[in-house]
């Protein structure tokens, strides 16, 4: 059965798309079976996929809608995951779906029906709290939120832990923050070293010992419809996205075996 993760971050340019894109071609490196959900109406992580956005016969609009099966809306990206993909369509979904009963849950049981044909799903959720946000953080197991080593970043971050306490408390008992990932990383910067020790102080374990960098290649792979790894795989993106997957595949083994 799939581990289901959240990436988000209420914070927008923190690189929360660069990440769900760059992590999920990392795991399907790795040998695991990745599904991609684009839950953000700007459809960067499908086109980040090499899936054309514009394109989609079907998308996660149509499932959200209970128009097609979800097994009929995924495919198969050229670059080793499959991508249940977005465009500019799923903006209107909200005001379609608000009166539904359970209309919180309608992800959660999509996903339901494909999760034993995958290791990880992994859903990109857009930078604001809207009903398609909160379907994402509904049905997933965690979130991990990027964010930059930066002043106002503390200030989102905060907005975002009581936002998943809330969800928690109200729809998904199982949600929780599996991990922090500091992104766009500086270590020359003093600004960036400070607020990455207060983060150190008061997350604990759940800060990953991975940072990712400032990296052109990474700033460019999109343009490219390509994750970084399949762009420039010697690029310091690349490998820092690789450990991340490693560093996530090593906890997770430590996790179930604490469990038992």
């Amino acid at each position: 059965m799939a581990q289901i993760i959240a990436i988000a971050n209420q914070k927008g340019g923190v690189g929360k798309t660069t990440t769900a894109v760059n992590l999920a071609a990392s795991l399907a490196i790795l040998k695991k079976r990745v599904l991609l959900v684009d839950m953000d109406s700007q459809g960067n992580a499908t086109m980040g996929s090499g899936v054309q956005k514009n394109d989609l016969l079907y998308s996660v609009t149509d499932v959200l809608l209970g128009e097609v099966p979800i097994e009929t809306a995924i495919q198969k990206a050229e670059v080793g995951y499959k991508v249940l993909g977005a465009n500019r369509e799923l903006a209107g979904v909200e005001l379609a779906i608000a009166e539904q009963d359970g209309r919180e849950f309608i992800l959660k049981n999509a996903l339901q029906e494909v999760a034993s044909s995958f290791d990880y799903i992994i859903v990109d959720c857009a930078p604001s709290l809207s009903l398609i946000t909160v379907n994402a953080l509904a049905a997933v197991d965690g979130v991990i939120i990027p964010m930059q080593c930066e002043y106002y970043a503390l200030e989102g971050l905060a907005d975002l832990t009581q936002t998943i306490d809330r969800i928690q408390k109200a729809l998904n008992p199982n949600l929780e923050i599996i991990g922090v990932l500091r992104t766009m990383y500086d270590a020359r910067n003093a600004l960036t070293r400070d607020v990455s020790a207060e983060l150190e102080q008061y997350f604990g374990k759940k800060l990953y010992d991975t940072v990712i960098p400032r990296n052109i290649r990474l700033a460019e792979a999109p343009a490219h419809g390509l994750p970084v790894i399949y762009f420039e795989k010697s690029s310091k993106g690349a490998v820092a996205y690789l450990n991340l997957a490693a560093e996530m595949l090593k906890k997770s083994k430590v996790k179930k075996g604490s469990a038992v």
